[in-house]
């Protein structure tokens, strides 16, 4: 094994520094008691300043009202999990787009069900002020203290890592490159077999070379507190002696997918009838997660569409007077899991392309109508979409919607394309912010396009939906590539 601690890192140093340790597990659950009292009795404290505009019971409704919002949406986004693997800026951006969306949510509550306009100016808006203020401060506060803790030698996890290669090699630049996290690197272990089909040159790693059961015996004396596997499946023997054999001692064990694993989609253990399985390719969009993506799109959606109905009946005006032929093109287009789906849009050509053969609009085309530029350059012709969206055909945010043609020509072309329809197809989506929209007139601009597709659904979380609407502003409207 190569060493990274001195041999007199013992079970007992261990222990008499593992206070916190012990009881990390209970930070999570005084986060969400501070998280309740600063919404509800914030809600409370606020109501004293602002009495002549608000009573009691409202300060009571908004602030469990906020609380049962925040952590439903906390709950979905692993809020409460461990600190060690996310930096201070995420976990503040994540909170403060989390309660932004809470307090926009209460807001329309606020608006549109209980008729309160009086309460958002005289209260709802500084208490949501004041709350997300608090929110930052006292995790800023919490974070800043455990890390003090940490560079002293308290809070800390021994780690070991068994295998070589890219995935052996990321996890410990990971430990050394973040103290933050309070992992330590106790060493590294190289089995012969490894050694002879990973390492190119046996010379520079003998140092390191064990057997399996030395791995085992030094998992048992104490001197490490996790120990990672990053060996491939063809090392499933060995594999299943480590997981028996220190099933008896107190490591904590973890299993570290291999390269394989690292390109699958929404990869999840899942229970069936006691046997775990591990889902290959899985979308995020169910249980409580597609609960909560569904009322995003519902409550949002309604929003923008009370905003924008007079714009779109100038709109729907404007393409009925300057051309022949309805106010709506209807595209057939794949939904989720590949379901036929209509799509609405305001016509912007002077031609209704959708059967087996669809030509992508191209610079100057002639079949754009005057009004039809306009509103393909600044994505209004996408407006009417935000109806698919209340009817469940659509997300307002997801991978982009293709013709039916498009999509099964480049199935064949572009390894996982038909994964991005694991999730609704959105109005905006990550590829578009990110500059990967318009015509596709070359393979590499589509696979672009669906390796972006691939991220976001990897990746999807509330906030990162929210980011995506955010930066759609400023991103998703003008574009060089919409013509």
């Amino acid at each position: 094994m190569m060493d990274y601690l001195s041999a007199g890192d013992t079970l007992r140093a261990s222990e008499a520094k593992g206070l916190l340790q012990r009881h990390s597990s209970h930070l999570g659950m005084a986060q969400r008691h501070l998280d309740a009292i600063l919404i509800i009795g914030g809600a409370l404290v606020m109501g004293r300043f602002y009495s002549t505009a608000i009573g009691l019971e409202w300060q009571v409704l908004y602030g469990c009202l906020g609380w049962i919002l925040y952590r439903a949406g906390a709950g979905t986004s692993n809020f409460y999990g461990s600190w060690r693997v996310h930096t201070l800026a995420r976990e503040l951006s994540r909170v403060g787009m989390l309660w932004g969306l809470v307090i926009a949510l209460v807001v329309t509550l606020a608006l549109f069900a209980f008729g309160r306009y009086h309460h958002i100016n005289g209260f709802l808006l500084p208490w949501g002020v004041a709350v997300g203020l608090g929110m930052l401060f006292y995790r800023s506060a919490l974070r800043v203290c455990l890390h003090r803790l940490r560079e002293m030698g308290f809070n800390i996890r021994r780690v070991a890592v068994v295998g070589c290669g890219t995935m052996a090699d990321r996890l410990i630049r990971d430990f050394e490159a973040a103290p933050w996290m309070g992992f330590r690197v106790a060493g590294q272990f190289v089995t012969r077999h490894t050694l002879q089909r990973e390492s190119d040159s046996p010379s520079e790693r003998l140092a390191r070379l064990r057997e399996v059961q030395e791995v085992i015996d030094y998992a048992r004396s104490g001197k490490i507190d996790r120990l990672y596997i990053t060996w491939g499946m063809n090392r499933e023997p060995d594999i299943r002696k480590l997981i028996e054999a220190l099933s008896d001692s107190t490591v904590s064990l973890y299993l570290v997918p291999d390269l394989l694993v690292a390109d699958l989609m929404y990869s999840r253990i899942e229970p069936v009838n006691g046997v775990l399985t591990v889902s290959i390719y899985d979308t995020p969009a169910q249980g409580p997660s597609g609960s909560l993506k569904r009322i995003e799109d519902i409550v949002v959606g309604a929003l923008i569409l009370s905003l924008i109905a007079i714009p779109m009946l100038v709109i729907a005006l404007a393409v009925k007077l300057t051309s022949k032929g309805p106010v709506f093109f209807k595209q057939k287009r794949y939904g989720l899991d590949g379901r036929s789906i209509e799509v609405y849009k305001f016509r912007s050509m002077k031609v209704m392309e959708n059967g087996d053969k669809v030509v992508q609009a191209k610079r100057g085309d002639d079949r754009i109508t005057p009004v039809g530029a306009f509103l393909r350059r600044t994505s209004l012709d996408e407006l009417p979409q935000f109806i698919n969206v209340l009817q469940g055909r659509m997300s307002i945010v997801g991978p982009r919607p293709h013709a039916v043609s498009h999509n099964e020509e480049y199935r064949g072309l572009i390894r996982g394309y038909m994964l991005r329809h694991k999730v609704k197809p959105g109005i905006t989506g990550w590829a578009q912010i990110n500059g990967w929209r318009g015509e596709t007139d070359t393979l590499e601009k589509m696979q672009k396009r669906v390796e972006f597709d691939h991220e976001y659904i990897r990746q999807w979380s509330l906030l990162f939906d929210l980011r995506i609407i955010f930066l759609t502003i400023f991103k998703g409207f003008i574009n060089k590539n919409a013509y």
